[in-house]
């Protein structure tokens, strides 16, 4: 598999070093924070109050996004446990948002062409991840992108489509072999439970840009609907 397909939808940076100007020591920052500070950092996150800030910020900056992650796959109807919230935000406002994400008290923990990680100073402000949106198929999903409700129909925002869940979900667990088991059953649930009303054809497409077509139909032979 080329590098350039493995960057179609957002690209597949995982980890990034960081030199230090003054002592010259070299750090490298993960994008898949996990460690034992900061999953407590995010067990402790207010996620009504986070989306309550963000939310009309984004509005009101006229800021272009779409919620992705654990609240979309749930609004997918395969509800499970998440500690961050995750935006899919077209690269021309990521400028804006990082403002915003300063202003609000998260600092940085990394940053590239292809994603920000934000970590609040205060445990309740949590995590809050940000795919940028400047290849064809990510700024595709910013346009297909459905108003849904969320906690319990305290919010309303934009949500990515299933199919679009898919297909993100088809990279990280390419890019990411940690990832892949849980990416799996993700894609398998959403399958499964929105089934009828999928767009086969567009998850296909995402399977066969990474050459994994065979595994989407195992998965669907496994639910009985093998063509």
């Amino acid at each position: 598999m080329i590098r350039g397909l493995c960057c179609i939808l957002w690209g597949m940076e995982k980890a990034q070093i960081y030199t230090d100007e003054n002592t010259g020591e070299r750090t490298r920052i993960y994008t898949d924070v996990n460690t034992d500070e900061h999953r407590s950092w995010r067990e402790s996150m207010n996620f009504e109050g986070v989306f309550e800030l963000l939310l009309e910020s984004f509005k009101k900056g006229e800021v272009k996004f779409a919620l992705i992650g654990g609240f979309a796959v749930a609004d997918a109807g395969y509800p499970r446990t998440t500690q961050d919230i995750d935006f899919l935000v077209a690269g021309e406002d990521m400028a804006k948002v990082k403002h915003l994400m300063l202003s609000y008290g998260y600092d940085i923990i990394h940053e590239s062409k292809d994603v920000s990680n934000f970590l609040g100073k205060m445990k309740e402000l949590g995590n809050v991840d940000f795919l940028h949106a400047h290849r064809k198929y990510a700024e595709a999903m910013l346009e297909r992108a459905e108003s849904k409700e969320i906690l319990d129909g305290k919010f309303i925002t934009k949500i990515v489509t299933p199919e679009d869940i898919i297909g993100l979900k088809v990279q990280s667990s390419f890019n990411d072999k940690k990832r892949y088991h849980q990416d799996m059953a993700d894609i398998e649930a959403i399958i499964k439970a929105n089934y009828k009303n999928l767009y086969m054809e567009l998850i296909k497409e995402y399977f066969e840009l990474f050459n994994r077509g065979d595994e989407l139909k195992q998965i669907l032979e496994k639910l009985g609907h093998a063509d």
